[in-house]
């Protein structure tokens, strides 16, 4: 599909998935460079490989959404006592899971050039650092919807 706009541009939704994901990821190198900057739990050791580290956790972050929105598929296609705690209990341990898995494929690709110090072995650092990117891209899709055009 593709949507034509007055300027005789045409973006397809191939288009528009890229400029989603770079946005995303450029997103990600700023927030983690800031850390980087600010935070003495955050060291990188250069922009290269902050750039690295933006585009696998963009990734990875796409791929363990992906995997939780699958358990949260299935477990709504069961009928069973308690389902909503249970489903509640497996996502969070799923979503820890995950970003504990993500730090340390990290860890593995980048070793002492990528490090998050502090507390649980910088397992809150990289969770803060998650967490600000994830906001700040959902901030950047609201505004970035907010500036087009309104439905009549």
């Amino acid at each position: 599909m593709t949507k034509e706009k007055d300027s005789g541009l045409i973006h397809s939704d191939k288009q528009q998935i890229f400029v989603r994901y770079l946005a995303a990821t450029l997103i990600d190198l700023m927030v983690l460079n800031l850390f980087d900057e600010y935070w003495d739990n955050v060291i990188v050791e250069s922009f290269t490989i902050s750039l690295l580290v933006a585009i696998l956790l963009q990734v990875l972050l796409k791929v363990t959404i992906k995997f939780e929105h699958r358990i949260a598929k299935w477990f709504d296609s069961k009928t069973f006592k308690f389902k909503k705690v249970i489903k509640f209990i497996s996502l969070w341990g799923a979503l820890f899971g995950a970003k504990i898995l993500i730090l340390e494929l990290l860890s593995f690709a980048f070793g002492d050039k990528m490090v998050f110090k502090g507390a649980w072995h910088g397992v809150i650092a990289f969770l803060v650092v998650v967490t600000v990117m994830i906001l700040t891209e959902e901030l950047f899709v609201k505004f970035n919807k907010s500036l087009g055009d309104k439905q009549k």
